[in-house]
């Protein structure tokens, strides 16, 4: 009953928010006439009511009403009840530690897994691996644990970046980072580039956008897949 996007930028060069997916998004989210936003990740720190506002700006283009999580008094109820969910980009620590504390890891998860739409884009899109372990983030605050919802059976790293054979930075690239993450764990990664997505319906995940994704496995060189590749073996 999946019905999901998994984005990695809301927001690619040359273009607004969330527009690159404009026509994902309107299949997305065809039949709800309200979104619930999640807007705890805060980017750059920002208030739930800032964030809410760049999303409900929008989404006003498609006639869509947009409510921040943080309007209800409560946030369970709010999930339970949502046409649609679209839970935003930041930092991965902050969203998933709110998540936790208010105790909707559960009830998220069981509402996407029966069909609700769900949007994630950044940080939202880390939670809907095995783990947040992947993310890009400084860890600013400490979840109770790094457990996500495990809407697809691997980890996600949004914002992929392919080491650049020019540069003279010698520090860790994103690859070497994923290489250590194997070398205490075994779920598959996938290395998502700017204006890729992941769709997910039932028990298909594809891979969408222009560009190919990176894809690591245990004690497996990494290896491209093209858009349109069917992901849901990865395990």
């Amino acid at each position: 009953m999946r019905n999901t996007i998994i984005a990695s930028t809301s927001t690619i060069y040359g273009s607004g928010y969330l527009e690159y997916i404009t026509q994902p998004l309107n299949i997305l989210f065809k039949n709800a006439k309200t979104i619930l936003f999640v807007p705890y990740a805060r980017p750059g720190g920002i208030s739930h009511d800032a964030y809410t506002n760049i999303a409900k700006q929008a989404f006003a283009k498609q006639n869509k009403q947009v409510i921040g999580i943080h309007e209800f008094k409560n946030p369970i109820e709010a999930v339970t009840n949502a046409q649609a969910i679209f839970v935003g980009g930041g930092n991965t620590f902050v969203l998933a530690n709110q998540l936790h504390k208010n105790n909707l890891i559960t009830q998220l998860k069981q509402v996407v897994q029966n069909g609700t739409p769900y949007l994630g884009t950044s940080a939202g899109s880390n939670i809907c691996g095995l783990s947040i372990k992947t993310t890009n983030d400084m860890p600013i605050v400490y979840p109770p644990n790094f457990n996500a919802l495990g809407l697809v059976p691997f980890n996600i790293n949004p914002h992929y970046l392919d080491p650049d054979p020019n540069s003279k930075h010698k520090g860790e690239t994103r690859a070497t980072r994923i290489k250590e993450f194997h070398h205490y764990n075994t779920q598959p990664v996938i290395g998502l580039r700017e204006g890729s997505w992941l769709e997910v319906k039932n028990d298909s995940i594809i891979l969408k956008g222009d560009l190919t994704a990176r894809i690591f496995e245990y004690n497996k060189t990494p290896y491209e897949v093209t858009p349109e590749t069917e992901l849901n073996q990865l395990k």
